[in-house]
């Protein structure tokens, strides 16, 4: 049922979720929350390990400002803002969990279609389609080069990784640009502003 829901009313719950923070003064609001989205991820059959995993790169800012915001309010203050980023977290990896790449990016061509006059909603979505296929592959990329130069024996030689990675990423880059020209998708304005022989805009084309 929640893979079935529409994207709207996800987008819907997220921000409410994010917005549930600065209308409760109370704690209890959101722990009821907590409960709700944890029975949310248990009937859409979500990996648990996976949820547990990205949480604990989250825990460190999570104790820190736990500590920061007891210190200078109160601890029920400092309960509640946690919770409240707690709860925005889990709720956005709900909404990306069980919507396909496809819909997320066809939400976002339709919520820019207001702004047509100032940004393209195709060239925006193209970006986002970019930059969702490009970040498995740099993070693949820089696990490939890690686990070569940790055979080597050079995984504690920043440059053994890092130049590498990068090498990987602008050559991915490269690639990526070049299909994207080769499709006709990149910006045709700089070609027809280019100055021609015959001046600026003059086709290089003879005529027939």
């Amino acid at each position: 049922m929640v893979h079935r829901m529409p994207l709207w009313l996800k987008l819907v719950g997220v921000l409410a979720v994010g917005a549930m923070p600065w209308f409760t003064q109370s704690v209890w609001p959101l722990a009821v929350t907590t409960i709700v989205l944890v029975g949310i991820v248990l009937a859409a059959r979500l990996p648990g390990r996976r949820l547990v995993r990205s949480m604990r790169g989250l825990l460190p800012v999570l104790v820190v400002l736990l500590a920061f915001q007891w210190w200078s309010r109160d601890v029920a203050y400092a309960v509640r803002v946690v919770l409240g980023i707690v709860n925005a977290f889990v709720a956005a990896g709900i909404l990306t969990a069980t919507t396909p790449v496809t819909d997320l990016l066809d939400g976002v061509v339709r919520a820019a279609r207001p702004l047509r006059r100032v940004v393209d909603p195709e060239v925006v979505a193209l970006t986002l389609g970019v930059v969702v296929r490009s970040v498995p592959w740099v993070a693949g990329s820089f696990s490939s080069v890690r686990e070569s130069a940790r055979a080597r024996g050079l995984d504690r030689d920043p440059r053994a990784v890092v130049v590498p990675t990068v090498v990987h990423v602008v050559a991915f880059a490269r690639s990526t640009g070049e299909a994207l020209a080769a499709r006709g998708l990149t910006d045709p304005a700089d070609d027809e502003d280019a100055p021609g022989p015959d001046g600026p805009g003059a086709s290089s084309r003879s005529p027939d």
